[in-house]
């Protein structure tokens, strides 16, 4: 890794929270990803400026110095490696926090898949099969795994997509169809590229030494009605990884396997009692720095290619790139 603590330290003064660029046309604003619309200057395009604005329990929780440029370029990573079989709303990627995509409508469900028993929030698979549920998203569960074990098969355990500020719901797909928020054929049209696209990724992170665990996938519908993944791809914010060297060992001793993705600043806060209700407290800069090394180490683990830094303060930046006025 090219850049040092003492560096990300500085940078912890400087991430990129709030974005008001207000040359990009409207602002809609996500939990991470803030998007713009402008259809007189990008028709039938967005614009979407990744923030480094960290969410656990579907609550930002803070800022995690380079974050967003790591979560950029790995996505960016993921659609060109994909791109050959793929449709995604990747065009193109102006600035390392930046990306131009094609508009899409987006689908009401999150897909999510999962390898392993495994999780820490109230409504993982691991906290459900623990208080003694066989049923979880419309999937039976046999007795007797114990925690942070491979499962038969990858699981698809849909959730609602929540607006900004309120919490994702466990569904199914049974639920998703009677409710009408999706039809049968779409959200089995859905699944199919969900099952493909965790299989790719996790043949690709065993060759590079980890344990794809579950992801989310969201998916939409470009202006031709086709299904287009759409957000990122196996990003540390969308998916949970581990190092296979420690996986087996940890598993018999009991323990979490040693991991590479944003559970870090999720159990931080678990051991602060913070679980997503009121006010979270404040990452210590030694948290921050932590979790973006670990941010850092998993692009370059991930992608196999060294994270290049861009240290130039990001709202300049961005406008110098983006030709902002």
């Amino acid at each position: 890794m090219a850049i040092d603590r003492k560096q990300l330290e500085a940078l912890c003064g400087s991430t990129l929270d709030e974005t008001t660029f207000e040359g990009l046309g409207e602002r809609i604003q996500g939990k991470v990803r803030d998007s713009y619309l402008d259809p007189e200057r990008r028709p039938g395009q967005r614009t979407i400026v990744v923030s480094d604005r960290v969410s656990c329990f579907d609550r930002v929780v803070g800022t995690i110095p380079l974050k967003g440029q790591v979560l950029n370029q790995m996505a960016a990573f993921w659609f060109r490696e994909t791109g050959s079989w793929l449709r995604h709303h990747l065009i193109d990627v102006p600035d390392p926090s930046v990306s131009i995509v094609k508009e899409c409508k987006t689908l009401p469900v999150e897909f999510v898949m999962r390898g392993y028993l495994t999780g820490s929030t109230s409504t993982s698979i691991w906290t459900a099969y623990e208080r003694g549920e066989r049923e979880y998203c419309g999937h039976s569960l046999p007795d007797g795994l114990q925690r942070h074990e491979k499962l038969s098969e990858p699981l698809l355990t849909p959730t609602t997509k929540a607006d900004f500020g309120d919490h994702d719901e466990l569904t199914s797909r049974a639920a998703l169809i009677e409710s009408g928020a999706i039809s049968e054929a779409l959200y089995d049209e859905a699944h199919a590229i969900a099952q493909r696209l965790f299989a790719a990724g996790t043949r690709h992170a065993e060759k590079q030494g980890l344990i794809l665990v579950d992801t989310k996938y969201e998916i939409g519908l470009d202006e031709d009605g086709q299904v287009v993944v759409i957000d990122e791809i196996h990003t540390p914010d969308s998916s949970r990884y581990w190092r296979i060297d420690g996986y087996e060992d940890a598993l018999s001793r009991g323990e979490s396997p040693p991991a590479i993705d944003k559970e870090y600043v999720r159990l931080w806060l678990g051991e602060q009692g913070y679980k997503g209700e009121g006010t979270p407290p404040a990452l210590p800069i030694e948290v921050r720095v932590t979790a973006a090394e670990r941010y850092i180490a998993a692009f370059e683990q991930v992608s196999g290619r060294p994270f290049i830094a861009d240290l130039e303060p990001p709202e300049p930046r961005i406008k110098r790139n983006l030709a902002i006025p």
